[in-house]
């Protein structure tokens, strides 16, 4: 009999996970994928809604077009998770499995910011990267805050680029000497993990006249003004937020969670619950919450599961590693290349904003889009 997969969630770990069982395993597997959505983005196009004019549909891949030996995609809300028995209820049915892969990434908790969804714009979501190009097109003059509420957080240097390209934004309209632009953060540096990156960034700031306020995070934001966790007021015109992050709900019900996302084992992503594992933004497996990383994790897990089907050795450990690309402003692309396992301490290698590393990024996206869809 066919070994039994269930992934929940098809964002860069179940798109990944499902894709490499299937090339490895064929028929030999049962792959189910469970999503409540139609289609995937890339994160990273967000900031294409934001600022460069890109649709929710232009930048949308179905998962119809999917179509790979033994796997299935079900568009379906999970309702519960029974990981003593790998179960999990849906709006559909009940599902039940040998192997059970959490994927379902991070949800936003609003109200942990009072003020955020009624005085800003979330540009974490797709929807709110959608409806925050209006407010920036028509923000001529006055105080623009970009706002972490809360940390760990998706895509860490995402905040960064969106101080420097709204910035872009207003030059090219002519209004940057009317506006002003604060990005605060709670965590010390914009990408703590390599100082070479977050000094190359903080230069950016400081020539485009961005100011960086590290360490603190909005706790309130109002009509006119956004307070900060240790009372500071920053006046405040239009308010970009990135909303503070957790486990989906239906995660935390299961009892799979501590402090708001799930413990793994960081080498084999294996929850405390037999057969369970967890990856992406869900999960605590100490590496950044970015798609590349629960790429990585996706492999280690489909190399353990390959393994158990095919009565081979143990599958090598997670080794924390990943490239992420940063908008840098000027149509120019940086690259961080990120270790945080493999060795005795975390280390980020900076690799300067360029042109030519903006192709390396569109090569990034065209190429899972051929592995996982076939476009």
């Amino acid at each position: 009999m066919s070994k039994k997969v269930l992934v929940l969630g098809a964002g860069f770990g179940g798109l990944e996970l499902s894709t490499t069982l299937s090339e490895e395993l064929g028929d030999e597997v049962e792959v189910t994928v469970i999503d409540r959505g139609d289609s995937f983005s890339f994160g990273f196009s967000k900031l294409d809604m934001m600022f460069r004019g890109a649709s929710l549909e232009s930048i949308s891949l179905p998962y119809s077009e999917i179509a790979r030996p033994g796997v299935k995609v079900l568009k379906e809300e999970v309702t519960a998770i029974d990981p003593g028995t790998r179960t999990v209820t849906t709006d559909r049915g009940t599902h039940q499995a040998d192997a059970l892969v959490i994927a379902l990434g991070a949800d936003y908790d609003y109200d942990a910011t009072p003020g955020l969804t009624e005085h800003g714009t979330d540009f974490y979501s797709f929807a709110g990267a959608e409806a925050a190009a209006a407010p920036i097109a028509a923000f001529n003059s006055g105080h623009a805050v970009i706002g972490v509420c809360g940390a760990p957080f998706k895509c860490p240097p995402a905040p960064s680029e969106c101080a420097l390209m709204l910035s872009d934004d207003l030059t090219r309209r002519g209004v940057r000497d009317d506006c002003t632009i604060t990005f605060v953060m709670p965590l010390g540096a914009p990408v703590p993990p390599s100082p070479e990156t977050s000094a190359a960034l903080k230069a950016e700031f400081e020539e485009r006249g961005i100011t960086f306020v590290g360490g603190r995070k909005p706790a309130r934001v109002e009509a006119d003004r956004v307070i900060l966790d240790d009372g500071t007021e920053l006046p405040c015109d239009l308010f970009l937020g990135v909303p503070k992050h957790r486990a989906p709900t239906v995660v935390i019900e299961s009892g799979l969670t501590e402090d708001g996302f799930v413990p793994v084992d960081p080498a084999t992503l294996r929850t405390k619950f037999e057969g369970v594992f967890a990856v992406g933004d869900v999960a605590t497996a100490g590496v950044p919450k970015a798609g590349v990383f629960a790429e990585g994790a996706a492999k280690v897990v489909a190399r353990e599961l390959i393994a158990e089907v095919r009565g081979e050795d143990a599958a090598p450990p997670y080794d924390g590693r990943g490239s992420c690309y940063i908008e840098f402003g000027e149509d120019r692309i940086a690259r961080v290349d990120i270790d945080f396992l493999s060795g005795p301490e975390k280390t980020g290698e900076f690799n300067p904003p360029s042109l030519e590393l903006r192709d390396e990024k569109e090569e990034f996206g065209s190429s899972r889009k051929a592995r996982w869809f076939g476009i």
